[in-house]
């Protein structure tokens, strides 16, 4: 089967997850997998009010059950269908799991028309940090930085 028809397959099924969703009332209009080796190894759908979780999005939840199924928090052999174009919460997960590859069907416009407008955190994340909304305000740099000396320094250490 040409990837184009296998990559599509998949898509329909998180867009499948993503309709199924809203019509159980767990949540959002949002679906994901990851499939490693042509298996689904981690299905996801928006849980954000059914958990009263912000960052339960449906890729985290993949990427959680993925993870969970495979015992690692490596995803870097695998590839994520996702129904709509991830938002930045959801990259930063699917980059900090090494996937491969990211396929999507609705983009983030398509996102925003139906209320889940998140150009917000695109346009924050591309301020100066002294100039976003929030207010970061940095302390206790040094004493922060003993862990990190810690963590260079023990034996037991997995990098990742």
């Amino acid at each position: 089967m040409p990837i184009a028809e296998i990559a599509q397959r998949y898509l329909r099924e998180a867009i499948r997850l993503s309709i199924e969703n809203v019509e159980s009332g767990q949540g959002g209009p949002f679906g994901a997998i990851v499939v490693y080796q042509g298996e689904i190894i981690g299905r996801g759908t928006n849980l954000v009010t059914a958990t009263n979780d912000p960052t339960a999005h449906a890729e985290v939840v993949a990427i959680r059950r993925a993870c969970q199924h495979r015992q690692s928090f490596m995803l870097d052999d695998c590839e994520i269908y996702t129904s709509c174009e991830p938002c930045p919460l959801c990259l930063a997960a699917i980059y900090w799991s090494r996937m491969t590859k990211i396929y999507y069907a609705a983009t983030c416009d398509d996102a925003a028309a139906a209320g889940f407008d998140d150009r917000i955190f695109y346009e924050e994340l591309a301020k100066p940090i002294e100039s976003r909304q929030i207010p970061a305000v940095h302390l206790l740099r040094e004493e922060a930085s003993a862990a990190f000396a810690a963590w260079m320094r023990s034996s037991g250490r997995i990098d990742y």
